[in-house]
């Protein structure tokens, strides 16, 4: 018997989350000029790609994309981004990642940009486990999903096969 992957969100649904998202952002920036998507590579930066192109699709607001650079198995070692903290100094920065699991990543993205000031800052996730051990949360959030420990969320971003799978 072959079992088939539990399939959480499809193509269709992703599309509706970042839409959804792209809205929420917009609504919390719509005095601003420019804004900063920064995305947590890998997966969080093509989320953070598809959510920069939704919000130029909806509003006037130039999206600005940064890649964030994290080691996940070591994230205390330092964290690098494709702009400088010039680039996002006063302004309005969103953190962006694909799964919110432990909050580690997250919370190590987060304590980069609060070296320097910055005018608002918020997170974005497409799916949020509920297994925090650091106090982060997600600002906006695709969907929340209460897994088991055991249980593994994985996102796979494909051109018009995307989908997000509990495995």
């Amino acid at each position: 018997m072959v079992l088939e992957e539990n399939c959480i969100l499809n193509q269709i649904e992703i599309n509706h989350k970042i839409k959804r998202i792209a809205y929420q952002i917009y609504e919390c920036n719509v005095n601003e000029q420019e804004i900063i998507i920064a995305g947590i590579y890998s997966n969080g930066y093509l989320f953070a790609k598809k959510i920069k192109s939704a919000i130029e699709e909806i509003s006037n607001i130039n999206p600005l994309l940064c890649k964030v650079e994290i080691n996940k198995n070591k994230p205390t070692s330092s964290v690098t981004t494709s702009i400088s903290p010039n680039d996002y100094k006063g302004k309005s920065l969103v953190l962006v990642d694909d799964v919110l699991n432990s909050g580690t990543t997250l919370i190590y993205g987060v304590k980069h940009f609060l070296d320097v000031p910055l005018k608002q800052f918020k997170t974005a996730v497409l799916v949020n486990r509920n297994h925090k051990k650091y106090p982060v949360k997600a600002d906006f959030k695709g969907i929340s999903l209460s897994t088991s420990l055991k249980e593994h969320v994985t996102v796979i971003f494909k051109e018009q096969k995307s989908k997000v799978i509990l495995e």
